[in-house]
């Protein structure tokens, strides 16, 4: 790879960490309000999903942390973007079981939940591109 190209990644890597930060900081804000912020905040939330709400305020610290690593070109955040990319569809697959056998819910989750794993499949995508988290690819 050229050094542009290792540039460019390096670069395009700490704008996905400086993305998980603020993303982080925004998730634990809104999920503390909710969770923390009393029965008025509770009740203005609607119909809460208890075990994703929990699942985003807690991931939103492992957001800023990755984020953290990230942006300090660790190698060791390219794995666990890809490990809490994971994790985001496993919660989401939960979530759509719910909706799916009738629980609860509010619109605006779906839309909460499909943004998180756009934005964690592709901050994974960054950071394992240029940090080759599972090594290089075999050829034939």
């Amino acid at each position: 790879m050229s050094t542009l190209g290792a540039r460019s990644n390096g670069d395009l890597v700490r704008v996905a960490g400086i993305v998980a930060i603020s993303f982080g900081i925004l998730t634990i804000a809104s999920g503390g309000n909710v969770l923390f912020g009393g029965p008025t905040s509770r009740i203005g939330a609607g119909k809460v999903v208890d075990f994703v709400l929990w699942f985003n305020f807690l991931s939103g610290f492992a957001y800023v942390g990755v984020g953290v690593g990230l942006f300090m070109r660790r190698p060791w955040a390219g794995r666990a973007a890809f490990i809490l990319a994971c994790a985001i569809i496993v919660v989401g697959t939960a979530f759509a079981a719910h909706v799916l056998s009738g629980g609860l819910y509010e619109a605006r989750t779906v839309g909460a939940m499909t943004l998180r794993t756009l934005v964690w499949i592709a901050i994974a995508v960054i950071a394992c591109r240029t940090f080759k988290c599972f090594g290089s690819p075999r050829t034939l």
